[in-house]
């Protein structure tokens, strides 16, 4: 292990063992000639993971495998790990946060590590993500507003390309460069960033949570980079099972709701539900006239709906 910055590398694993073992090797790989070591958490996974994890890591040396003791989501599993620290608390240079289903090049986090040292006003730097097959997949994005909330729910090109500049995600960058925020897949942070933000909000249990950290970053001075060169494998959806939805958990709707209220209040949260469901409604009235349009998910704005005035009532009783 050479000198240098050191890294904390930071992998979550909830009942994937066998694939959080492969991107453990890719992580170890991509991690030598880096000072640092690797923290495998397991989300209190119940299945055995944590034993089978820590008998197959025990001979590694840059390893340490913990359990949480709480499935607290994907923002508390990670927390878990950045707290640890290096071995002996010491505190690392950088946190660098790896899915369990994601596979970085041999040089992914290397290029990470050089493009934060070589660019010191940047906080979070993101890998360019892509599935087994090679294809890009869309992780750059902007932050969620009320507009983006109408113009998602809508799918109608008028309406797009009016709020083309407010959309939530955008193409994969052709270059390296500023973006609001990055998904979670392979994203590293500086300590300063995690001092100035505490980690992420373990309110969310499941998703948005990267939005907010990347939100909160940048209001604390420290912007969110996607750079290209780094390159890593992501198979996606492994743990959350998102792809065999058949409906929207709440969970979801939970994260959303408290994005919003987060960022503007309760007033925030209710105008940019308002403005889902009439872009929903937009859809509807479209599918009447052309039913070939692909329909959303099942119940979608029932559910949003419903999920709203449980809010609402909620924090009436409250008051």
């Amino acid at each position: 292990m050479s000198g240098g910055p050191t890294v904390l590398t930071v992998l979550l694993n909830w009942r994937t063992a066998e694939m959080t073992l492969k991107a453990a090797a890719a992580a170890e790989r991509a991690m030598e000639g880096i000072a640092g070591g690797i923290v495998v958490v397991d989300n209190d996974s119940q299945d055995g993971s944590y034993e089978g994890l820590s008998d197959a890591l025990r001979d590694h040396v840059r390893f340490r495998v913990v359990q949480s003791g709480h499935n607290g989501g994907f923002g508390a599993g990670n927390n878990v790990g950045m707290r640890l620290g290096l071995p002996g608390g010491v505190r690392p240079d950088y946190v660098y946060i790896l899915n369990s289903d994601a596979f970085p090049a041999a040089d992914a986090i290397r290029l990470l590590l050089d493009y934060l040292e070589a660019h010191p006003k940047v906080g979070i730097a993101g890998s360019y993500i892509h599935g087994p097959d090679g294809e890009a997949h869309w992780t750059c994005f902007r932050f969620p507003s009320v507009a983006s909330e109408f113009e998602v729910s809508a799918r109608t090109g008028p309406i797009s390309r009016l709020l083309a500049h407010r959309t939530v995600s955008i193409p994969v960058p052709e270059a390296t460069g500023r973006v609001d925020w990055l998904a979670g897949a392979s994203m590293m942070m500086r300590e300063a960033v995690v001092h100035a933000t505490g980690g992420f909000d373990e309110t969310f249990f499941l998703y948005f949570e990267e939005t907010d950290l990347c939100r909160r970053a940048a209001e604390a001075g420290w912007p969110t980079h996607f750079v290209r060169e780094s390159r890593v494998e992501h198979i996606g959806s492994v743990s959350t099972g998102m792809k065999a939805w058949r409906r929207v958990p709440g969970y979801w709707f939970d994260s959303r709701w408290y994005y919003f209220r987060k960022t503007g209040g309760t007033k925030r949260a209710v105008v940019a539900t308002l403005a889902h469901v009439a872009g929903g409604l937009i859809l509807r009235v479209r599918r009447l006239i052309r039913p070939s349009i692909p329909p959303g998910a099942p119940h979608f704005l029932r559910d949003l709906m419903a999920h709203a005035v449980r809010q609402l009532t909620r924090g009436s009783r409250k008051g």
